[in-house]
């Protein structure tokens, strides 16, 4: 995995068809243009990589914080340039923005289920990031902000975006966003935010996101990226609309051996998964 490897981002296989990728940029993760450049163009290489990987596991190398969010002089720097003209720069900013979102909502991109496992501080832009990842799991002692506004902005990255979609209750978004306040693992996962609280810290989150990972990298790869697919068509879509797609979908998808293998394993009762082909066998 030394070719996705990169000056601020960590990778390992901790176990068969799992990756973890880990945010290292000292002190606290702060995302300046090089980081979040990185980040993007790693996940978006995952999505064509020639190994069998089945599941990522997204975290910090740091103990004691996940994410502080933005750099604050890469966040002064946005859009500087030499124009004068408010149309212009604006159009310079907007570019800028756009280029940060797309970085951000790369793990969606990834037909691969990427899984966060969060810890510590959980700032601004970690929200962004986590927020485009499939699963979300936290440690006990993270701490939470939708920082923007104390900084005099709307969060823009994904935040916004996301979590009106990923929770049921409108309300509480609202709160957090206008008031910038930290809130804990518990209001997360009753924020919908994080499915589960692991108690302790960052150790203790990996490995059960890790866990996890196994867990579905030992599923049929061509039902779980399916299912990926399907799931994000599904939130844009009506139900008419996915129903349609998803016939399509399948029409191709049920003729892989999977699915054979998958119900002689059933009928036997074996305790052992079956064995499944990579999604993108090597030439």
């Amino acid at each position: 995995m030394s070719s996705l490897e990169s000056k601020y981002i960590k990778i390992s296989n901790p176990a068969p068809h799992v990756l973890l990728l880990e945010l290292n940029r000292q002190p606290v993760n702060a995302f300046n243009t090089e980081f979040w450049k990185e980040y993007g163009r790693t996940f978006d290489a995952l999505s064509t990589h020639p190994d069998d990987i089945r599941a990522v596991v997204l975290s910090s190398a740091f103990p004691k914080v996940f994410s502080a969010g933005i750099d604050f002089q890469g966040l002064i720097n946005l859009g500087s340039n030499n124009t004068t003209d408010p149309a212009r720069r604006a159009l310079l900013i907007r570019a800028d923005i756009l280029d940060i979102q797309h970085a951000v909502s790369a793990p969606e991109r990834c037909p691969i289920p990427v899984i966060a496992a969060t810890h510590g501080l959980v700032i601004g832009l970690g929200i962004d990031l986590i927020s485009a990842c499939d699963v979300r799991y936290t440690a006990s002692d993270a701490k939470f902000s939708i920082k923007e506004v104390d900084v005099g902005l709307a969060a823009d990255a994904g935040t916004l975006a996301y979590l009106q979609k990923i929770t049921g209750n409108k309300s509480l978004v609202c709160e957090l966003a206008y008031t910038a306040r930290m809130f804990s693992s518990e209001e997360a996962e009753k924020l919908g935010l994080v499915s589960r609280v692991i108690q302790g810290g960052r150790d203790a989150v990996v490995a059960a996101a890790l866990q996890l990972a196994r867990d579905i990298a030992s599923k049929s790869p061509v039902a779980v990226s399916g299912t990926k697919r399907l799931l994000l068509h599904a939130r844009d879509h009506s139900v008419a609309d996915n129903l349609e797609y998803t016939a399509t979908w399948n029409s191709a998808a049920l003729q892989a051996m999977d699915l054979q293998q998958s119900v002689k394993a059933g009928m036997a009762k074996s305790k052992e998964s079956p064995k499944f082909l990579p999604l993108k066998p090597k030439l």
